[in-house]
């Protein structure tokens, strides 16, 4: 081995952060030229960080033969290897800093030739991402190597460049002491995946640039100062600055840059001309946002005002390309954001491409930067060698934190630096911070996992439950582990504001509970917001060995161990569609609340942006009968300032009561008002009309009449008039209604054929039933006390009467698992009213429920209500309720009253793991039509209305099926319709469900209305 390849191995196991790399600087634009090296790269993958042998880096190697692989890209995701993932273990033995033997070693090869009249002197060439250890070689030349790999190195290459043909080489190493570094929760990702460039650089350029754009509230003046490493001048044309010196400080009038009004200046920065360059070099493009970040009296302030994150988490996925990201998919990603009411992003657990930021600028978000240093895989050694409480890590995790700051000091959009995620404690923190508070002074740090937060200017958690969350707004919270209560580590945390980093893990179907931490968040001013746990999902689109896509998770990958699900946890899924979380967040965060009041006439409009006033907003109202409208208008916006709230009147017309009656039923017609608060023109990020927010009222009408209930009366007024033979293939009739006279169970109504209904209280467990850790164990006790098998036994089948003349049918049975004492004891009433048929369900437990945990809490019930098997033929779902999308008991801020149809096929929510989907909560009708078919209505007894799903598969088979492909049309059409189902939470890694959201297991009665309606011809 040649000296300069036994000097590149020695440095994969080195602590050392990087060799022969230039200075960390700004990425600013300059128009300066620019040759992008991205593109097709010769390539091969050696198995161990002996990549090709020692002669790779010379210039004359024939590569002809290699593969060829595009370049920014990771190459697990190119042909060659598998991607992994982890949650929290290192995917190699913990022995710091030393790597397997096994290290998968991608050698990249490119040749190039420079751009006619390029000048050679002091050209850099900058990588701006390499996974994990990139060591680079220039025309056979070694420059030096990196770690550290979603932060940019440059080297300086200039004397090294020749005319005609280049060869530059980059060995990159899977594994290195880098790694120990980087645990994130993510895809183990190695590449070069994000941008290469070699930059020319003039003569007498500016290499470097700090733009310090202070704002000062109380008078409206913004102070302007750029710093350079050579004097230069700026010029800022809007404002009128015209040759202002570098180092000199200007005040003048301007609008300030926020989050809602990202209101941007453009600076163009040259260097000041001398006589042996009259001309400039190069022009950098500046873009300058005023404003001013501060903590005091315990509170987040941005020019002068609290500020309220309503953020998200982000890593860097595609479900094609990983981390290597192109800038309008950024753009795509951030408009999505802006568009769901989200004003803040946390780049979780890294820097983001310096695009990302740029975008964020320009459109308008809170950032709160995270370095690229995570250590969680430690916890296996209960945190023993761990890198920050070692003095040989200093060096490597102070690199981290200057090429974070360095790059990205000038974007007014960054507001926070946080140090790193999970890595315990250490004195290196220490020496970060201190360094972060001389280089810039004029933002705050974060670091959550210190309960001591000694370097932070928060206190900070992940996943507290509602109470907790509670008692920190008052600053009452519980004195953490480790930290001495009373001390002046307990005392000053107290003071501190609170930043809620990571909440409600949306992994599968949930989030629930949204609303409610919005609400606490917005109780308390030490709150300065919180950042839902994750933006997307972080699966892959692959193909199983049928031919059949679908997204592949960690566990679908052979390699022990992995994270499993746990990176699909994504408010959109892999493909960036938007998750009916999304939806639900879009509705509980919104800077707009509308209160309509039907009995004042009047319209609250509650102002929860921080900064920004109305009178971007038009409001519309709408008046329905029953999900038909009747009338609508557009209101006037009222002057509403910041964080502030105004009552105006709502027009006559939309407060006429309604005496009408729903045409098939009878029943008494709901009117309803719905105003909507719109964009009134288009803003950057959404047309005009883009729906920020929406309230809704129930207008009071004169209450017609109920329809006469020929229905049974309740169990004790009832008497029986004989039990009925159950022979085997003999029918019961109740008007039009056939009934098994053994089991009791409805076998048709009319001319529909049906199966059911049977009492149903198991749901397919969503990744939050299944939970993580002791306390959120749902699925699992499901299970063990068999909710998810439960056999049923039909003790009678009698007719009753109720002493007017009328007839009904009593089912009375038990449902129960084996080897279990506990059950549910049934009664299902029947009855005719008019052209319809009545059921009333009682429920009364059995056995040891009361006795039985279910981690924190009594077991309680998945769901409670019937399952009817339907036909196939059934296509189509129209009905008056909660929607269009799904909702559960914890999460229906997004879903409005309404009338709405679907499909059967479309009710469904493919989440990547097949689970619960696609309820509808507070249902009045629901009518399912199909061809050649009478339509089944459904109509509610109780005033709350039931909650309906219905798909072609059962219950049983979507939790068996594992990716959803796997599922099968039945022959059947299964419908529920139930009392109640259990919230959603967020439980796979939050807190367990709040009581109050459970199913609890306590005698109950509820019941339905079905009848089937002859379609219309017309349609």
């Amino acid at each position: 081995m040649n000296d300069s390849a036994r000097l590149a191995a020695s440095w994969v196991e080195d602590p050392m952060p990087g060799t022969g790399r230039r200075r960390p600087r700004a990425d600013e634009r300059s128009d300066a030229r620019r040759l992008s090296l991205n593109g097709e790269w010769a390539f091969t993958l050696a198995p161990t960080a002996d990549g090709t042998g020692d002669t790779f880096g010379d210039p004359h190697l024939d590569d002809s033969g290699w593969d060829r692989i595009r370049v920014p890209a990771h190459w697990v995701l190119e042909g060659h290897g598998q991607p992994l993932y982890t949650n929290t273990a290192f995917p190699i033995p913990i022995d710091p800093p030393r790597v397997p033997e096994e290290n998968p070693t991608g050698d990249y090869r490119r040749h190039f030739t420079l751009p006619e009249g390029w000048r050679h002197a002091d050209t850099v060439l900058r990588f701006q991402g390499v996974d994990s250890c990139g060591t680079v070689w220039l025309n056979g030349v070694l420059l030096g190597h990196s770690k550290g790999s979603r932060l940019p190195v440059e080297y300086e290459v200039g004397e090294h460049l020749v005319a005609g043909d280049n060869v530059l080489a980059v060995r990159v190493h899977r594994w290195s002491s880098g790694t120990y570094l980087e645990d994130q929760d993510m895809w183990w990702l190695p590449g070069i995946f994000r941008d290469v460039d070699l930059l020319e650089r003039p003569q007498g350029s500016i290499d470097d640039v700090q733009v310090t754009a202070r704002y000062d509230h109380r008078d409206g003046v913004g102070v302007l100062r750029v710093d350079t490493d050579v004097p230069g001048l700026v010029d800022v044309p809007e404002l009128g600055i015209r040759d202002l010196p570098t180092g000199t400080a200007t005040a003048l009038p301007v609008e300030p840059w926020s989050a809602e009004e990202p209101r941007l200046y453009t600076a163009l920065l040259r260097p000041r001309p001398t006589d042996d360059a009259p001309d400039a070099p190069e022009t950098i493009e500046l873009r300058i946002g005023f404003r001013t970040v501060a903590i005091a009296d315990g509170r987040l302030l941005v020019n002068g005002v609290p500020i309220l994150f309503r953020g998200v988490n982000r890593h860097e996925h595609d479900q094609d390309r990983g981390r290597s990201l192109d800038t309008e998919t950024m753009r795509q990603d951030i408009l999505l954001m802006k568009r769901h009411n989200l004003n803040a992003v946390r780049t979780s657990h890294y820097p983001p491409h310096p695009d990302f930021l740029r975008l964020c600028d320009e459109l308008g978000l809170w950032v709160v930067e995270e370095c690229d240093l995570e250590t969680h895989g430690f916890i296996y050694t209960d945190w023993a060698g761990n890198p920050p409480t070692e003095p040989v890590w200093r060096d490597a995790m102070l690199d981290r934190v200057q090429r974070m700051v360095e790059r990205d000091k000038n974007h007014p959009s960054i507001v926070v630096w946080s140090m790193a995620n999970e890595s315990w404690v250490g004195e290196n923190f220490d020496v970060l911070e201190q360094w972060i508070r001389e280089r810039d002074p004029s933002r705050p740090i974060m670091y959550e996992r210190d309960p001591s937060y000694r370097n932070s200017d928060f206190s900070s958690l992940m996943y507290p439950d509602q109470e907790l969350l509670e008692a920190i707004g008052r600053r009452e919270e519980p004195t953490p582990a480790g930290v001495v209560p009373g001390s002046p580590d307990d005392v000053r945390r107290r003071r501190l504001p609170f930043l809620l980093c990571e909440y409600a893990h949306a992994m599968g179907n949930g989030p629930g509970s949204l609303v409610d931490y919005q609400r606490i968040l917005e109780s308390s001013d030490r709150f300065c917001g919180g950042f839902v746990w994750e933006w997307m999902d972080h699966g892959f689109r692959s193909i199983d060995a049928a031919g059949r896509e679908f997204v592949m998770h960690g566990g679908d990958v052979a390699f022990r161990p992995n994270g499993g699900r746990y990176c699909l946890d994504g408010l959109v899924f892999a493909d960036r569609t938007p998750s009916p979380g999304l939806a639900e967040l879009h509705a509980a965060i919104s800077p707009v609340e509308l209160l309509p009041d039907a009995a004042a006439g009047t319209l609250r409009v509650r102002n929860k942006h921080d900064m920004r006033s109305l009178d971007h907003l038009a409001l519309r109202w709408l008046v329905e009968d029953d999900g038909v409208a009747v009338a609508s208008g557009e209101l006037p916006t009222p002057a509403v300032g910041a964080r502030s709230e105004a009552t105006v009147a709502l027009p006559a017309d939309a407060l006429v009561p309604t005496t009408g009656v729903d045409p098939v039923s009878g029943a008494p017609v709901e009117r309803w008002l719905t105003v909507r608060a719109v964009l009134a023109a288009d803003e950057p990020w959404a047309a005009a009309g883009h729906e920020v927010a929406f309230g809704q009222v129930l207008i009071p009408g004169d209450p017609a009449p109920e329809p006469q209930r020929g229905a049974v009366p309740p169990t004790g007024v009832r008497r029986v008039l004989a039990s009925v033979a159950r022979s085997a293939g003999s029918r019961i009739t109740l008007g039009s209604a056939s009934f098994d006279a053994r089991t009791g169970r409805l076998r048709s109504l009319g001319a529909l054929d049906l199966d059911g209904p049977v009492l149903d209280i198991m749901r397919a467990p969503t990744e939050n039933d299944r939970g993580q850790g002791p306390r959120n164990t749902a699925a699992a006790s499901w299970k063990l006390t068999g909710l998810d098998r439960f056999l049923h036994r039909t003790d009678a089948v009698e007719r009753v009467e109720d002493g007017l003349g009328g007839t009904g049918l009593r089912v009375r049975g038990r449902s129960a698992p084996a080897a279990h004492g506990l059950g549910l004891r049934w009664t299902f009433d029947w009855t005719t009213l008019g052209d319809a048929l009545e059921l009333s369900v009682t429920v009364v437990p059995e056995g040891v429920w009361e006795h039985t945990p279910i981690g924190d809490h009594l077991l309680t019930l998945p769901r409670l209500g019937l399952r009817l098997g339907l036909p196939s033929a059934y296509r189509r779902a129209t009905w008056f309720g909660r929607g269009p999308g799904e909702s559960y008991v914890d999460s229906l801020a997004a879903a409005r009253i309404g009338r709405f149809s679907s499909t059967i096929d479309a009710l469904q929510t493919d989440y990547p793991v097949p689970e619960e989907n696609g309820n509808h909560v507070g249902t009045s009708w629901l009518e399912l039509a199909g061809d050649e078919l009478p339509t089944l209505r459904a109509e509610r007894l109780q005033d709350a209305g039931f909650d309906f799903t219905a798909r072609r598969w059962t219950s049983e088979a979507l939790e068996e099926a594992r990716h959803p492909q796997d599922l099968r049309d039945s022959g059947r059409v299964w419908l529920n319709l139930d009392h109640a189902q259990q919230g959603l939470g967020s439980s796979s890694c939050g807190p367990a469900l709040p009581e109050r959201y459970r199913v609890p297991v306590t005698e109950t009665t509820f019941g339905v209305r079905l009848r089937t309606v002859t379609p219309d011809p017309a349609g």
